[in-house]
């Protein structure tokens, strides 16, 4: 009898735990609900008016791919003053403006129209927003004149040195909220099942050519945040494609080797803190570790819970980064070299983090912050730009 009370007394304490976090989740989409509205309503206007530009809207002569391959250049490469003809050299942290990136602006246009209908379908539930985003996702993902090949084999290329490069995989983060308002549009009547079928089979593609290619395999061996985006963008795109084995094995990975390898005892990141953006990519990597753990943590296995053998978490992560969230000045690292002064934004990791843990301070953060940043380089390296998409109760898990 004893035994039988002791478990009855865990269940419940179980069931608790899970309600609280249940009602809070609840509690979150009706905050981020109400914040949000009227900024995805306003963009929403902008969205409907946008027509299909995929990669095969503009070429650049220097790739070495054809015309449905999707191509970049390394930001950090620049001409060398002593060789103008010859191999580019790196300026860490420094963005070349001459660099070709019109690819990748077509990319993060994309998933900003797909990211406000599927927004605005959420808050209102009309098929027309669903409608108008599936011309967007047929023109990349099914029509044979404008699709996408589904790899970047040419991503982040430099120019006298490579054609393409597994670190370029991280654009297609950019990808992720195509994915997750494809799942939230899923059973709408205007998303036929052939379209959404064609589409999934287009990621599965991907999620091959990411987990087999060499450039996917040295991505994924990075160790610092290039590491933990290859996982990410394969967590968000295996739960589209219903891929288990893959979740299972992101989850793996997160345990064994991203948050062990990357997180320190004082819960900073020192594979971001001694680059040239020390700043921004610990805000960076953060997002991506806290959008992993939300995209992949479950009722009955959390990895906001998982515990290192020494005691770390990714609560500690959060804890050391918030201050410097409330207050910048308190910084202990140097400024970043660019792009210092337009940090920090609406980060998803205050979302993510209150939704697990209850602290009101991080969701009053983020509802304070910029939800709608315009400058290109915050855009590209805030991951979850729609975060509606992610804290809705009925796509959570």
């Amino acid at each position: 009898m004893k035994k039988i009370l002791i478990l009855l007394c865990f269940l419940l304490a179980l069931y608790q735990t899970c309600y609280a976090q249940r009602d809070r989740k609840s509690v979150l989409s009706e905050e981020v609900s109400e914040v949000l509205r009227p900024i995805i309503l306003e963009k929403t206007h902008w969205a409907m008016m946008q027509v299909p530009v995929t990669v095969t809207a503009t070429s650049c002569e220097r790739s070495a791919g054809g015309l449905h391959d999707f191509y970049s250049e390394g930001d950090y490469w620049w001409p060398n003053p002593d060789d103008p003809n010859g191999p580019y050299i790196q300026r860490d942290g420094q963005t070349n403006p001459e660099n070709f990136t019109a690819h990748r602006q077509a990319m993060i246009r994309f998933s900003q129209v797909v990211g406000t209908l599927a927004s605005a379908y959420i808050l209102t539930g009309d098929e027309s927003y669903v409608k108008h985003a599936v011309t967007h996702l047929k023109a990349w993902f099914i029509n044979p004149e404008t699709r996408m090949n589904p790899s970047l084999l040419y991503a982040q290329a430099i120019q006298g040195r490579v054609t393409g490069r597994g670190i370029g995989i991280i654009d297609m983060i950019q990808m992720m909220e195509v994915a997750q308002g494809v799942l939230v549009m899923e059973k709408a009547k205007e998303f036929s099942p052939e379209d959404f079928h064609q589409i999934q089979q287009w990621f599965e593609k991907y999620l091959i050519w990411v987990t087999t290619h060499p450039y996917g395999v040295s991505e994924r061996e990075a160790l610092n945040n290039h590491g933990t985006c290859w996982a990410m963008q394969v967590a968000v795109f295996a739960r589209l494609t219903r891929n288990q084995a893959l979740l299972d094995y992101c989850r793996e990975r997160f345990k064994k080797v991203l948050l062990p390898t990357q997180l320190a005892t004082d819960g900073s990141f020192p594979l971001e803190t001694k680059r040239t953006k020390p700043y921004g990519y610990s805000l960076f990597n953060l997002d991506a570790m806290t959008t992993l753990c939300h995209v992949l943590s479950t009722p009955a296995a959390s990895l906001w819970d998982f515990t290192l053998s020494d005691g770390r978490t990714l609560r500690k992560a959060v804890d050391f980064l918030y201050p410097y969230v409330a207050d910048k000045a308190k910084w202990p690292f140097g400024e970043d070299v660019m792009y210092w002064d337009n940090w920090p934004v609406a980060h998803p990791f205050l979302l993510f983090a209150y939704a697990k843990y209850g602290r009101t301070p991080w969701l009053e953060s983020w509802k304070k912050l910029d939800h709608n940043p315009q400058t290109e380089e915050v855009i590209r390296n805030l991951p979850i730009r729609n975060p509606l998409l992610w804290t809705h109760v009925s796509v959570v898990n």
